[in-house]
């Protein structure tokens, strides 16, 4: 009967460690699950931050006005633009290679 007895308290005393470090899993992993969805999101807010940011440096206003101050473009005139299939003013026939002037 005594034998019994220790079996079944060693039963009873490995239940109750495996419901505590199942109960301390379960805890662990509902404040891992928790943090996660907190960084999830955090990282959706900042996705949607920098689509908004990125369609307002797309506009057509933001382009040109990029456009004239770092790359020092110009709207196009008449007055500068060429026409390479045009004939040059001032000159009778196009040169070939190797005509001498």
């Amino acid at each position: 009967m005594t034998r019994l007895n220790l079996i079944l308290m060693a039963a009873v005393l490995a239940s109750g460690i495996y419901m505590v470090r199942s109960a301390y899993e379960a805890r662990r992993l509902f404040t891992e699950l928790d943090r996660s969805q907190t960084e999830a999101r955090r990282l959706d807010a900042d996705y949607q931050k920098l689509l908004a940011d990125r369609q307002a440096q797309a506009t057509n206003l933001r382009v040109e006005q990029v456009a004239r101050e770092r790359l020092k473009m110009r709207p196009i005139t008449p007055a500068i633009t060429f026409n390479p299939e045009a004939p040059a003013q001032g000159a009778s026939a196009p040169r070939t290679a190797g005509a001498s002037p």
